[in-house]
């Protein structure tokens, strides 16, 4: 079953008279369960790409249907609760709130959902587990490294229990080792519990890790790798 499909997918920007095709005719399915990387050069629409999935940005044309839902006419705050509900997002800055400690920061996407605390501490406990940080939880950011930092950001993106977790480059900011390490959680997380995960990266390593890796070269899908 497809998580997310894509037809004829184009995004245009106009910068004055200048007009920028960053994506063209994108045709693209991913099924539950799948582990996908994008790749491309910098410029070649893979981040655009991203944001279109994860309904932060619209497309100029075509269709992209998420989970069973055409998103091209939802209005700002449906696709504002189509993130909340189908979508976990993992940046390479981590994006924590340096005042919260690590279960305040997963809680986040709950608290959006108007979900009532103790319900949200118990999943946010179980998320934090899932990823390997049970003995943190009440540690501020300051206090973690920068995998801890992350694990923490992929604790936020998976306690809802998403349709898709998207990652935007999550080992850019982590050395080697750690990075490394991340993707391996990520690995895991896909293998035991059936996430579907896309991660945006520049690093043939990284997108290694993917089953699927999609190739972009000026806004157009260049080739598909298959594992």
């Amino acid at each position: 079953m497809n998580v997310i499909e894509m037809q004829g997918i184009c995004k245009e920007y106009k910068i004055g008279q200048i007009r920028l095709d960053a994506l063209k005719n994108i045709n693209l399915e991913i099924k539950n369960g799948e582990f996908v990387s994008i790749m491309g050069p910098s410029g070649s629409g893979k981040s655009t790409l991203l944001n279109v999935i994860g309904c932060l940005d619209r497309s100029s044309a075509g269709q992209y249907i998420l989970d069973g839902t055409s998103v091209e006419k939802l209005s700002d705050n449906q696709l504002s609760e189509i993130r909340n509900q189908f979508l976990g997002f993992v940046f390479q800055s981590f994006n924590l709130l340096g005042e919260l400690n690590a279960l305040k920061n997963v809680e986040i996407p709950l608290i959006y959902r108007g979900m009532r605390g103790k319900q949200r501490k118990q999943l946010a406990e179980e998320a934090l587990e899932k990823v390997g940080l049970k003995d943190r939880m009440k540690h501020l950011p300051t206090q973690l490294s920068g995998g801890q930092q992350q694990r923490v950001a992929i604790a936020r993106a998976i306690v809802g229990n998403p349709s898709v977790v998207l990652a935007d480059e999550p080992t850019g900011a982590l050395d080697s080792s750690t990075g490394n390490t991340i993707m391996e959680l990520f690995t895991q997380l896909n293998e035991e519990f059936k996430m579907t995960i896309v991660q945006v990266t520049h690093e043939e390593s990284i997108a290694d890790y993917g089953q699927r890796i999609i190739r972009l070269i000026d806004g157009e899908i260049n080739k598909i790798d298959v594992k």
